[in-house]
């Protein structure tokens, strides 16, 4: 009996979290080019939050705006979880679902976890965008306002996507691989930046890359390391306090992206911690999705009506 009621309580929370999200679709419908080596079979739960655990398949839940709300521009949203674990729900579904309420397309990126492959997470993201980008017409969104977001890990993810990026293979007969990957703006949530060991979060470091320390994937994915000009526009959101995460990732990168005249805004707030995501902590952090959309108005992203 109690075992039943627990089950009917996990699949209420689930579809809960899951109502106003429209379709999915299979990011590599004919099956990805690489692949990770899972521990496991993929495993979803909810221990305060939704995780999930063990991805093999990356998926797209796409959230769109009504018609008479669509301000035209989308953001991939990569969830957080030390590259392996994503907290898809507070990091994930509940930021689609704001910025579907606020006239933006929020595109949930359930990627793979690495499990032995640095290139799987960055390869998955920057697929998504294409696909993203393809759909645009479709989706009622401008191909040149498509930004990505990530917290935690899934900022460690968002950007290497926006310094690793290219404008797509013309030659190519994939109608995808055409494409640009580059996201045209990048919302970042308590990030991990850094590999750098004084102040990474050598969780992250060590799931994505392995116990190795090879200098040249260090270096690739020290993403302070890797700003130049075209570096999209940025807004950072972080805490004084995280423990977790040292600020100075964030910081270090706003530095470098000032040395290159990217435009960026940042907000530390003095009490958050790390993981605060979309949770109604009551502490001012929680006015961050309010400031973003300003941003974006500022940026011209979206209409000031």
């Amino acid at each position: 009996m109690m075992k039943t009621l627990f089950i009917n309580l996990f699949f209420l929370i689930l579809m809960s979290s899951l109502s106003a999200q429209d379709f999915s679709l299979k990011v590599w419908p004919d099956g990805a080019p690489e692949k990770n080596n899972p521990p496991g079979k993929e495993r979803s739960w909810v221990d305060g939050i939704q995780r999930i655990e063990n991805i093999s398949e990356a998926e797209i839940y796409v959230y769109l705006p009504e018609k008479e709300k669509n301000a035209g521009a989308a953001v991939v949203i990569c969830p957080g979880g030390g590259y392996w674990i994503e907290a898809i729900e507070h990091e994930g579904y509940q930021i689609a679902e704001f910025l579907k309420e606020n006239g933006i397309a929020g595109i949930v990126l359930k990627y793979r976890l690495p499990y032995g492959n640095h290139k799987i997470p960055l390869m998955d993201t920057q697929q998504a965008i294409r696909l993203v980008r393809s759909k645009a017409a479709e989706w009622n969104i401008n191909p040149a306002k498509i930004g990505i977001a990530g917290s935690s890990a899934g900022g460690h993810l968002a950007s290497t996507a926006g310094t690793h990026f290219d404008a797509g293979n013309p030659q190519s007969i994939d109608p995808l691989a055409k494409l640009s990957c580059r996201p045209d703006f990048m919302l970042l949530l308590y990030p991990v930046v850094t590999f750098n060991e004084e102040w990474t979060h050598i969780g992250s470091r060590k799931n994505l890359l392995g116990e190795n320390n090879k200098w040249e994937l260090v270096e690739k994915y020290s993403n302070e390391r890797q700003v130049t000009a075209d570096t999209p526009p940025t807004f950072f959101i972080l805490a004084d306090d995280d423990k977790a995460v040292p600020p100075r990732n964030s910081i270090e990168m706003y530095l470098a992206m000032k040395k290159y005249g990217v435009p960026a805004e940042m907000h530390i707030y003095s009490k958050g911690g790390h993981g605060f995501g979309m949770k109604k902590t009551g502490l001012p952090v929680n006015e961050w999705p309010g400031l973003f959309i300003n941003w974006l108005k500022s940026q011209e992203i979206i209409s000031n009506k």
